[in-house]
């Protein structure tokens, strides 16, 4: 006698399950865990050295943020070492999610949009992390934005922060603004270029990210019914000070490491190539 496996579910059935199932457990995380996080970070205990140097803090805040990815269905996948101390960590950009992923590996204050401190959850998370808030499209801002990139640096403390100013639908990665680089020049720091796929070989960038004008609350939601797939955290080669001359050698070199580890160098190459053999064709 032969059995036939179940077949899962799918669809909109699947997606109405999924909420169901994960919506308490948002609940619990949101109201019992994150009470939990708020206590320790604004108290004394907070401040307590764990033997890899890290703070109570941070530690918890890394943990609770790997709990939301596992309860939005990701499965975290790191490869690479991020480098400790004064370092400029530099990532592609696809979601608000990008954040919870790289605090969820290595803790640093990241530089980002203003309107982020006023979204709920990630916004107070976001300031207690180290959060530098940026004015977009406000030179001054920027300027006061690298000042205390500097000054956290040169106190031997990581930074994070996002080249392309902004999220692109997921689509192929945008080009790095090469003024940002200028804090790791002028406190001679190595910069780490990081590259988040999501989805088995980043099959889900487009899924993961901002569509059109969708809201963050919309963002939110939508991905708290998506199925599970992979998160990948990549930490790639480090460019050490002297390794690239200049900011925007730094910026171009940051941009191509995270592009080879997105794959899309050779996705690149290979329209090129088609578009030749179509040309000698005609």
């Amino acid at each position: 006698m032969t059995t036939t496996a179940p077949i899962p579910p799918s669809g909109t059935f699947a997606r109405a399950l999924r909420y169901l199932l994960r919506t308490p457990l948002l609940v619990w995380h949101l109201l019992v865990h994150l009470t939990v996080v708020m206590v320790v970070v604004v108290s004394p205990l907070g401040r307590l050295r764990l033997r890899s140097g890290e703070s109570l803090g941070h530690r918890i805040i890394r943990a609770w943020q790997a709990g939301l990815m596992r309860l939005f269905g990701f499965c975290l996948r790191r490869s690479g070492t991020p480098l400790p101390g004064a370092v400029l960590f530099v990532a592609n950009h696809v979601s608000w999610i990008d954040i919870v992923a790289l605090h969820s590996q290595h803790m640093m204050g990241f530089v980002a949009k203003k309107e982020i401190a006023g979204w709920p959850v990630v916004g107070w998370l976001a300031g207690h992390g180290e959060t530098i808030f940026h004015q977009r499209g406000s030179q001054e801002s920027l300027g006061g934005v690298l000042v205390e990139m500097q000054a956290r640096l040169r106190e031997g403390r990581a930074v994070g922060v996002f080249p392309e100013g902004r999220t692109r639908e997921g689509g192929e990665l945008g080009p790095f603004h090469a003024r940002i680089f200028l804090a790791a020049v002028e406190t001679g720091v190595p910069v780490q270029p990081v590259a988040l796929r999501y989805g088995a070989q980043g099959e889900a960038q487009r899924v993961v990210a901002f569509r059109g004008r969708e809201s963050f609350v919309a963002n939110f939601f939508r991905l708290l019914g998506e199925p599970p797939r992979e998160a990948e955290v990549a930490f790639l080669e480090p460019i050490l000070p002297g390794d690239a001359d200049g900011r925007r050698r730094i910026a171009e070199v940051s941009r191509e490491r995270i592009m080879a580890a997105l794959g899309q160098a050779s996705r690149r190459r290979e329209r090129r190539d088609a578009g030749e053999v179509a040309t000698d064709a005609g």
